[in-house]
């Protein structure tokens, strides 16, 4: 194994790098555009709240590799020109946006309707109560969830390899092309996505924990 490394660990570490920075990515377009989804899913006006629902279910019921597969290789019959990058990055924060619309709307939802009814008797305006009681009661609430989920997107990343995107599956399968071997290969990448799911499930934890302080 100590070989092994010596000779394709540089190669692992990139596709771990090239793994965390487009997982990374994805996640901020999908948490971006999750919330004007779930304010969309709640909204009195079915001009709104219907485009927001279908997109929703279309993207929960869409698989991840059609999405890959319609953003990199349909975008150029509609002149839409991404390098395998980018298209990933769409993909899963497109995809994810669809997952987090829904904690974000329930989230939304299980504030107390006291505590909004409390706000607006001291006299703060809409915009106050959805910035200072809404966004950070549903915070608490969604937090979570949303870990769990944003873990489910981290691991969905593999599925970046079908549109030669150089990440761990894509360089463990490579790898073992050369080798002749699969162990190797596929358990130093199971290893690696073990080692980013651990962090960003302490981290979801560290941030519970900090968000239950300050309500306290």
């Amino acid at each position: 194994m100590g070989t092994f490394l010596e000779t394709y660990g540089g190669l692992f570490a990139a596709a771990f790098a090239t793994t965390l920075t487009l997982t990374a990515a994805g996640l901020v377009v999908a948490a971006l555009v999750a919330l004007p989804l779930a304010l969309g899913l709640r909204s009195q006006s079915w001009l709104i709240a219907v485009p927001a629902r279908l997109y929703v279910e279309l993207m929960r019921g869409a698989p991840l590799v059609i999405l890959l597969f319609l953003a990199y290789y349909g975008g150029p019959s509609f002149g839409i020109v991404l390098d395998a990058e980018t298209a990933g990055i769409a993909g899963l924060g497109l995809y994810g946006a669809g997952y987090f619309a829904e904690i974000y709307r329930a989230g939304l939802n299980a504030v107390p309707r006291g505590e909004i009814e409390a706000a607006a008797v001291l006299g703060l305006s809409r915009g106050q109560i959805f910035l200072h009681v809404r966004i950070p009661r549903a915070a608490r609430l969604v937090l979570p969830p949303a870990i769990g989920q944003a873990i489910n997107l981290l691991k969905e990343s593999a599925v970046l390899s079908v549109i030669t995107v150089p990440e761990l599956t894509k360089v463990a399968g490579e790898v073992s092309n050369l080798t002749f071997s699969a162990i190797a290969p596929y358990l130093t990448a199971a290893l690696l996505y073990w080692i980013a799911v651990e962090a960003l499930a302490r981290a979801g934890d560290a941030a519970e924990r900090h968000l239950a302080v300050g309500k306290s």
